[in-house]
């Protein structure tokens, strides 16, 4: 098995998401800094317009969205596993709400509770669709409130959200949590009536982020060059049967898009749609022949 590259940085909550739960499985892996906004040259190299962050890369596949990352480190190392025995699918579930309307609401209320982002972060963030005007901070200081108070409700019996041992739920909730309440040191503050939830940030930031070397990111181009993308079937997704939804054939010319925030596309030849995922061939002159990889959950394929 080639290394596992995470290209990320520091203060992304997405990749603290991720940098964890390499930590709860206890993987070694290569860690590239991309730049928090663009220009980012290396990094479209590699995925072929999609931006947000992170990403993983294996070689001369990269696997796109956190949610998928999840699998792929699921099938790379079973246990511990990110999914209970017992409400697999609930994990999922939470999961997808805690990336969504629980960061969302985290972020608008961070942008309240502190400093405006740098005029350049800003701009580069709206490009991506970060200022959807759909919760003003008034309305969001309150439902963040809420949302905490119910996961702490959650942690009253118990110490991670679904039981006696962390799940992808609850990476999927700290990482919206620890932009608010842990990120670059800020001092740990939740509601008096949550106080459950004090002791699992706590447990969360214990984990750690496993064993991480430098690597930059000419090199991990260069290592994807000089790969070939895992065969279908022997790659870390459940290639099954080619699924069609939208009326293509294997081998297509599509575009894959995210449906909401980080819009670019990314084009290549649609060689993988299963009820999970979508998997595109592409080739860049710099990294060569690559697969990449994005979840059928949260994005959109177009014909071209």
């Amino acid at each position: 098995m080639a290394d596992l590259i995470l290209h990320h940085f520091a203060g992304s909550p997405f990749s603290e998401k991720v940098r964890l739960m390499l930590g709860y499985k206890q993987l070694a892996w290569k860690s590239v800094t991309v730049p928090s906004i663009l220009p980012k040259p290396d990094v479209l190299a590699l995925t072929g317009g999609y931006r947000r962050t992170p990403f993983l890369q294996i070689g001369a596949d990269i696997y796109c969205d956190t949610a998928l990352i999840a699998q792929v480190l699921e099938r790379l190392q079973s246990s511990p596993s990110l999914y209970p025995q017992q409400g697999r699918a609930l994990a999922s579930i939470l999961a997808q709400w805690a990336d969504d309307a629980l960061f969302w609401a985290a972020v608008t209320y961070n942008r309240g509770a502190s400093a405006e982002l740098p005029p350049a972060v800003f701009e580069d963030r709206r490009a991506m669709g970060f200022d959807v005007d759909w919760w003003r901070p008034d309305d969001a200081a309150p439902a963040y409130r809420a949302y905490v108070q119910r996961l702490s409700e959650m942690l009253s019996d118990q110490p991670y959200l679904l039981g006696q041992q962390p799940c992808l739920a609850d990476f999927s909730a700290y990482h919206a949590l620890w932009l608010v309440h842990l990120r670059q040191g800020a001092t740990v503050q939740v509601p008096p009536q949550a106080t459950a939830l004090r002791g699992w940030l706590g447990r969360m930031q214990s984990i750690g982020h496993g064993h991480a070397a430098p690597l930059d990111a000419a090199h991990a181009i260069a290592i994807a060059a000089d790969s070939q993308p895992a065969a279908l079937g022997c790659n870390l997704l459940d290639d099954g049967e080619f699924r069609d939804e939208h009326g293509l054939a294997p081998g297509s010319r599509v575009a894959i898009s995210a449906q909401s925030f980080g819009r670019e596309p990314t084009e290549g030849e649609l060689v993988a749609a299963t009820p999970q995922h979508y998997s595109l061939r592409r080739v860049d002159p710099r990294a060569g022949l690559l697969h990449v990889h994005f979840p059928r959950i949260g994005y959109v394929l177009k014909q071209l």
